[in-house]
């Protein structure tokens, strides 16, 4: 097939594009099909791959690759582009609860693990409890925090960890 691509290359062989449309056609629909392309979006891709081995054979290299890798990567990337241009899933719609307020139970839970929350937190350091407020209550990017503080972007990032870490083993009782 390679020989076939370079006639197409250096003569604009028709008969010899011919060749490789009817080799590589069916294997190329074969392969998008296992990927989880649909019938249709896969004839659609096998049609414009080999449109651009037609208009890019000038830039084929037989001592770079093989015909067929050479074409297959052409397909890869114009797969890839497919899925890029999908529109992502819609999310799935929540079903909105009758009854939102919390019973006594939860509320009462609520407080005691925000009492266990706050106990925590008081056993940190000054300069992990600042670290987590400003990262978490704040929303404030680490960076952002680092040059508020003056402190080294590792600094930072390691108060948070350890402080995060201390909180979690004070607050490992507690249910997920």
């Amino acid at each position: 097939m390679t020989q076939a691509l370079i006639a197409v290359r250096d003569r604009r062989d028709r008969v010899a594009f011919g060749r490789l449309f009817d080799h590589f056609g069916p294997r190329l629909k074969a392969m998008l099909l296992r990927n989880g392309m649909r019938d249709g979006t896969a004839e659609d891709i096998v049609q414009e791959v080999m449109l651009t081995v037609w208009h890019k054979a000038s830039q084929f290299d037989p001592h770079r690759a093989e015909a067929s890798a050479w074409i297959y990567r052409i397909a890869r990337n114009r797969q890839i582009d497919v899925v890029r241009r999908r529109p992502p899933p819609a999310p799935d719609v929540l079903e909105e609860q009758l009854d939102t307020a919390p019973d006594a139970a939860q509320m009462l839970a609520l407080s005691q693990e925000a009492r266990l929350l706050r106990e925590a937190i008081a056993k940190l350091s000054p300069e992990q409890c600042r670290a987590i407020e400003h990262a978490y209550m704040e929303d404030m990017p680490h960076s952002q925090i680092s040059q508020l503080t003056g402190l080294p972007l590792g600094t930072i990032k390691s108060r948070i960890r350890l402080g995060l870490d201390r909180l979690r083993h004070e607050l490992q009782g507690l249910k997920p």
